[in-house]
Formats: structure tokens, C-alpha cells, sequence
């Protein structure tokens, strides 16, 4: 079963739409994330203040912060950009 992603507000949705039309390769990205967030693209937990989140790399310098809820199947997008966003 695949998951469904989502964004957590308007910036993070507005920046992931930027970097969607720079790179064609970010929707392929995410098309693999909703496989398996757990393991695809380089998809790896977080520690310290962003312990219980997940991130991943979507291309280039390019990464996303996310949650995971298994029982609505859905990856919650926080925030995407550079390594700043750490």
C-alpha cells in the first residue's frame, strides 16, 4: 500500500512547487517515498529536537523533514530545502 503525501502549510507547499518545476526529478523523488518512506531515497530517522521525524534527500542539496503516520498511511511534509532546514 502506498502513502499519500502532505504538506504541513502554505511555505513548505509553495517551496516544494519551486523545486518541482526546477527539477523534474523531485516527482519521481516522491513518487518512490510514497512506496516505502521508511527506506527509499537515502530516507533515514532524525535525532536530537527532531526526534520521531524522518528525512530524505529529493535531489542535489535539496532535503525534506517529514512525519509518518502509519495509521492514515500519510507522510507529512515539514519543511523542505537545504541543509538549513535542520
Amino acid at each position: 500500500m502506498t502513502y499519500k503525501i502532505f504538506v504541513a502549510n502554505s511555505k513548505t507547499e509553495k517551496i516544494l512547487r519551486k523545486y518541482i518545476q526546477q527539477n523534474s526529478k523531485i516527482k519521481n523523488r516522491l513518487d518512490k517515498l510514497r512506496i516505502n518512506p521508511y527506506k527509499e531515497i537515502g530516507a533515514h530517522s532524525l535525532h536530537g529536537k527532531l526526534k520521531g521525524k524522518w528525512a530524505c534527500w529529493l535531489g542535489s542539496n535539496i532535503r525534506a523533514i517529514y512525519i509518518i503516520n502509519e495509521k492514515t498511511k500519510s507522510i507529512i511534509a515539514e519543511a523542505i530545502g537545504t541543509h538549513k532546514i535542520y
